[in-house]
């Protein structure tokens, strides 16, 4: 039997021997079923593709109550939009800790309400409480369902050999943020304060729904985008990984074509971690038909979005390859993420 990891997402060989053999009753109607590398599962409704992603409700009271909020949302929505389909609506549980009072509640769920009214998505349930034994971050779960016609929705079984990849923004953008929001004075006594206020403004990148809305707009499927992954846990290069496996192909990457945020490698080199293999909610990873590729970083570009065109999948049998000055090697999946050892033990070091 496979270990457990020691922290964060279980490993693809867990998922595999643990989860993915016991799913319940079996349905017709899933077009898009429980996959280690995607976000969503889609089922069809009434003739339409409906998506849905689960996710923690993941508040950290150390980034300031609205920060926090906004984070908590946009990590939910982040996932929902990989599957090429607007969100629309959202169920969510609020297991909050006994210390949270009626004011820190009332400003992160004001938040979480504005949010939602600007993505254009209707809370329709949920369950609110406080609770013994509940604590900050993981205060609970929520699911979030986007809809849209059958044809609109992308899922690694569209991709094939060929297809480019194109990564938005790059490596270690949720690392950065996260530790921009926690420990500014740290970042800045090490660099300065232009750097410190660089990577405070990467806060506000932790978010792919602009990106992948941006990059379906210009055609799905057979004309566009085949899919999407956002960059979570073990970052680009676990979700290179993941996309390429859950896609049933192999994937050959070069390294120095990824676009990279200022003040990301600064402060992933303070508190001793890789950004290519730390958590990077805001970096989304697109699969898409070749000639629609310029097309897509042309419309991210246009937004702002920092992106550019990588490598591309290849056939099974050539493996995970990564290119690095030159030079081919494995693409391995990192399996446990250095974000959440470096996270707790900063928290530790610099806020007691």
């Amino acid at each position: 039997m496979s270990e457990m990891p020691e922290i964060g997402k279980i490993s693809p060989e867990i998922f595999s021997e643990l989860i993915f053999p016991r799913l319940g009753a079996k349905s017709k109607n899933i077009l898009v079923g429980p996959q280690h590398g995607v976000d969503v599962g889609i089922v069809e409704i009434g003739g339409k593709a409906v998506s849905f992603t689960t996710d923690p409700v993941f508040i950290v009271p150390e980034y300031g109550w609205k920060r926090a909020a906004w984070f908590a949302i946009h990590i939910i929505a982040s996932d929902s939009v990989t599957s090429g389909l607007k969100p629309k609506y959202l169920s969510i549980d609020l297991n909050l800790p006994m210390e949270m009072t009626k004011r820190q509640l009332e400003i992160t769920w004001d938040v979480i309400h504005r949010e939602c009214e600007k993505l254009g998505i209707a809370v329709i349930t949920g369950h609110t409480a406080r609770y013994e034994g509940c604590h900050y971050p993981m205060v609970g779960g929520a699911t979030m369902v986007g809809v849209g016609e059958l044809d609109e929705y992308v899922t690694p079984k569209f991709c094939r050999a060929g297809d480019k990849i194109i990564i938005t923004k790059g490596p270690g953008i949720e690392a950065t943020g996260i530790f921009a929001a926690m420990l500014p004075r740290v970042i800045e006594e090490k660099y300065g304060a232009e750097l410190r206020k660089k990577a405070e403004r990467v806060f506000y990148k932790m978010s792919v729904v602009e990106d992948a809305m941006m990059a379906v707009s210009a055609g799905v499927r057979e004309n566009g985008v085949t899919a999407m992954h956002d960059a979570t846990e073990c970052g680009i290069w676990g979700g290179l990984y993941e996309i390429a496996q859950a896609a049933g192909l192999g994937v050959r990457v070069e390294k120095e074509k990824i676009v990279v945020e200022e003040s990301v490698p600064e402060v992933c080199r303070l508190f001793g971690i890789d950004p290519y293999a730390s958590i990077s909610e805001g970096t989304l990873i697109i699969a898409c038909k070749e000639h629609k590729a310029p097309d897509i970083v042309k419309a991210l570009t246009q937004k702002g979005i920092r992106a550019s065109v990588v490598g591309e999948l290849t056939k099974s049998e050539k493996g995970m390859v990564l290119v690095e000055n030159g030079k081919e090697k494995e693409l391995k999946h990192p399996i446990v993420d250095p974000f959440w050892r470096a996270f707790y033990g900063a928290l530790e070091k610099y806020k007691s």
